[in-house]
């Protein structure tokens, strides 16, 4: 690889490091400030993903690819919360945009990239349905985490999106996850100690 191709490759990366700052549409509809970005719901969906795939006893290499590459995208069209997917081709300009940033990426990596994103539309592999699976307990997780800081609203994203979970593994989590605490974690670690 020359120079032309390392500058290739860095730009992607800078692209990457704009979605710390799209912010999550969807939770401005409930009048959340600085809600999370697709960064950090990236990030958890990944972790989310790699703990679904280790319990299903999938390779959790491909989930973690679909789960950190599935909303790059959105560094170049926003985040585009239910209501604005009503009225816009979106998976359309998904493809379109995702598509014009691997583009000019070396082939081994650009084909890698596409064929993991069309795997991931298709959902008819094992991987493609926890990294879907991940999205979707990082929001509900996510919308849970809002309603126990006094968003009460957000406990409307809880209600239809459980439906959409596949997973025994995803399901169990989100069972455990609705009915307790998710601010207990750190509560012994703050206990004083002699």
């Amino acid at each position: 690889m020359g120079k032309k191709q390392d500058i290739k490759l860095l730009n992607f990366i800078a692209e990457a490091g704009a979605l710390k700052r799209v912010e999550r549409s969807g939770w401005a509809v409930l009048g959340i400030k600085n809600a999370e970005t697709v960064a950090e719901h990236s990030f958890r969906c990944a972790v989310i993903g790699y703990i679904i795939a280790r319990t299903e006893g999938v390779s959790p290499y491909e989930v973690l690819l679909m789960t950190i590459f599935n909303d790059m995208h959105e560094a170049r069209i926003g985040d585009l919360h239910k209501m604005s997917q009503r009225y816009i081709k979106f998976e359309k300009a998904e493809d379109e945009a995702f598509d014009g940033q691997i583009n000019s990426l070396p082939s081994g990596i650009k084909k890698e990239l596409h064929a993991m994103r069309k795997e991931y539309r298709k959902q008819n592999t094992k991987a493609s349905v926890i990294a879907r699976d991940a999205d979707i307990l990082e929001c509900l997780i996510q919308a849970k985490e809002y309603h126990e800081h006094g968003f009460k609203h957000a406990s409307k994203f809880m209600k239809k999106a459980p439906r959409f979970l596949r997973t025994k593994s995803a399901k169990r989590l989100w069972s455990l996850a609705k009915t307790n605490d998710l601010n207990k974690w750190w509560e012994k670690l703050t206990e004083f100690k002699r």
